[in-house]
């Protein structure tokens, strides 16, 4: 036999509750490990019926063509800023209305939504294909959710490269690097950006990426305004360290919305005064006890069972301590379930 009370709307609370942890790999085969799942890949500008078995990857039985690597991403995340200079969104173009009712014009539109990560400066500076560079290389580190959760964590992502040096976010979607040869000891904005929200981290080669910090040509060695004779990182070498090495370090912070309810289980001065459990009858006769009956007798809560509305047990929690009910004050239980 059961004694039942049903939840009103403002019994019942929904919060949610964020949750983080932190993650570190050391090494190639911890990142791409049967519970890790981190992969690694290096993309291409080209044709696909030219170069579609190109394929990259550091997972076996994973790999993808380089060159739906490099479209992806550039159809994904870039799409507002191709033609727009220094990292911003393209100048748009609109259409115009011919004397025959045709339309002209409007090739470039910036109604792509390439999930923006800041309010800021985005600076998505995505690298096209040239006379010079007739093949652009962009590297792409993906991170399964099952390790980021709904997301990582902004300004906790660090990648390291033993000899090429440090790539980290700057927790507006940005990547900065800092080069272990620097006389200083400083992260710079680099061309790359990462989509928290999918886990993937977005870079190009550094010949492309620091014409910030190296403004004029010395000879065969760099000259800036802090820096003479910079250590120069060959075009796609950089690229190959931190796609293809094995001599890598990560480590971010995952986060994770749970959702706690509140169940506020209220019993009243006049509810409850009477116990079911069946020690308190007889045995012979089936009559309460006088103990029972008296009015200085009050139950002890020791267990809160919640049901559905078809009367099935869903949930049980169990009190730390009996918990004696009042004959004078409202008596409140809370109930937190996490899911």
């Amino acid at each position: 036999m059961g004694a039942f009370k049903q939840f009103n709307s403002q019994d019942i609370i929904i919060s949610p509750f964020e949750v983080n942890k932190s993650f570190r790999f050391v090494g190639g085969e911890a990142l791409t490990g049967s519970d890790v799942g981190v992969d690694r890949f290096l993309g291409r500008s080209g044709d696909y019926l030219i170069s579609g078995s190109d394929l990259t990857g550091n997972i076996d039985g994973q790999q993808i063509p380089k060159v739906l690597v490099y479209n992806s991403v550039k159809q994904l995340y870039y799409g507002n800023y191709i033609s727009g200079s220094f990292g911003f969104v393209q100048t748009s173009a609109t259409s115009s209305l011919n004397p025959d009712g045709t339309y002209s014009g409007g090739d470039n539109f910036n109604n792509f939504y390439d999930f923006p990560q800041t309010t800021l400066w985005s600076s998505r500076e995505f690298k096209t294909a040239s006379a010079e560079t007739s093949s652009v290389p962009v590297g792409v580190v993906s991170i399964p959710s099952k390790l980021y959760g709904d997301f990582i964590q902004p300004g906790s992502f660090h990648f390291k490269h033993d000899l090429s040096g440090s790539i980290k976010d700057d927790g507006q979607g940005r990547l900065l690097f800092k080069d272990d040869m620097w006389a200083e000891d400083v992260y710079k904005p680099m061309v790359g950006n990462i989509i928290y929200e999918h886990g993937l981290i977005i870079f190009f080669d550094s010949s492309y990426n620091l014409p910030i910090f190296r403004s004029s040509t010395y000879g065969s060695a760099l000259y800036d305004i802090s820096t003479y004779n910079e250590r120069v990182i060959e075009t796609e070498d950089f690229l190959d360290a931190f796609i293809t090495s094995s001599e890598v370090t990560m480590s971010f912070s995952s986060s994770f919305d749970i959702f706690e309810t509140q169940y506020k289980c209220t019993i009243t001065e006049d509810e409850y005064n009477y116990s079911q459990n069946p020690t308190i009858l007889s045995g012979s006769e089936g009559f309460v006890y006088g103990f029972a009956s008296s009015s200085y007798f009050d139950p002890y809560v020791t267990t809160i069972g919640l049901y559905n509305d078809s009367f099935d047990l869903v949930a049980v929690g169990k009190l730390a301590k009996p918990l004696p009910t009042s004959r004078t004050t409202d008596t409140t239980i809370l109930v937190n379930i996490d899911r």
